[in-house]
């Protein structure tokens, strides 16, 4: 790299780092001259850095935002500090952007120093939230960022598969999309050995292996990754349909249970009917009953058995049971 070239990237540091420096105190920063920055505050324009100049005696810069986001420069603290927290975002403790941080970890680690991917392991792995360990499955963020990278690359990679039945085996697969849903991560790729599309657990996937053989990109059938494990899921679990009638509006009843808008049928400003399938009636029952909110069972009628086994289940916990429950609910 030549003396230039560096002193514009230590220039960039810089300006990302505080909102406005004088001319004199980035010459003093640099070792150069002021006028020296000014010429090299003309290059970083000429590459379209948004730097805004204002007027003066001895005059500033600052970085503006642009139209792009430009290329990042971090010290070791800021690269360590980052790479734990897309770590953590990339296993849900942020809903909604585990997958964009899932991207952004396979870019940062990519180019990570070795000496700063130890400091990164050390806190990760010594490093306890107070809430105690997530709900569900935890994926091995590794795992995340070797498969991310051979979908982005179009890398043919092997793994070992434990299967619901806890079957193992050893897999060959082209990977096309990581797919996160609520707590858990979903590999969809190209089973070669089978011939045919396969989605994968990642909690259950083991060991992934990068081969360095390219492989051409294949069409997903559907319209994307996520409606196609959307589609592999529903057809993989029993449902039931369930319908509720509801004593609250529908508007309320959005806000308080978490169902698809036409799975809700408004009756009027204070009913409706929830028509929703599910492949647990104990986890549905409880859902509902957790509500504040009067609600009645139309169908299946093993929900109200469902819901009456809960509810005795309940009382027994707050030690009323028997002839005390039906006089302390009357």
């Amino acid at each position: 790299m030549t003396e230039t070239a560096a002193r514009l990237l230590q220039l960039l540091s810089l300006l990302q780092t505080r909102r406005e420096w004088t001319g004199p105190e980035l010459a003093d920063r640099l070792g150069v001259t002021v006028r020296t920055v000014r010429r090299d505050i003309e290059r970083l324009r000429e590459l379209e850095y948004p730097v805004h100049a204002s007027l003066g005696s001895v005059g500033g810069y600052r970085l503006e935002a642009g139209t792009d986001l430009p290329p990042l420069l971090l010290d070791d603290e800021e690269a360590v500090a980052i790479t734990l927290g897309l770590r953590s975002a990339a296993q849900g403790s942020v809903a909604g952007i585990e997958e964009s941080a899932a991207r952004a970890l396979v870019k940062l680690q990519q180019v990570l120093p070795s000496r700063l991917r130890g400091r990164v392991d050390a806190i990760d792995s010594a490093t306890v939230s107070l809430g105690g360990p997530a709900a569900g499955p935890r994926v091995d963020p590794e795992t995340l960022v070797v498969l991310a990278a051979a979908a982005r690359d179009g890398e043919r990679i092997r793994f070992h598969y434990r299967d619901k039945s806890d079957a193992q085996s050893k897999r060959f697969a082209e990977p096309h999309s990581l797919v996160s849903a609520g707590r858990r991560w979903y590999l969809v790729a190209w089973d070669i050995d089978r011939a045919d599309w396969r989605t994968f657990r990642l909690d259950r996937l083991d060991t992934p292996f990068p081969t360095g053989v390219r492989c051409p990109p294949r069409e997903l059938p559907g319209d994307d990754a996520a409606a196609f494990v959307a589609a592999q899921l529903a057809h993989a679990r029993p449902t039931r349909s369930v319908v509720f009638l509801v004593h609250a509006s529908a508007e309320r009843l959005a806000e308080t249970f978490r169902v698809r808008p036409e799975e809700v049928e408004p009756i009027d400003d204070r009913s409706c009917l929830i028509r929703t399938s599910a492949d647990s009636l104990e986890w549905t029952a409880v859902r509902i009953a957790h509500l504040d909110i009067e609600f009645e069972v139309k169908e299946p009628p093993e929900m109200r058995r469902m819901l009456h086994d809960v509810g005795t289940k309940l009382l027994r916990a707050a030690g009323i049971c028997g002839n005390q429950a039906r006089a302390d609910v009357h």
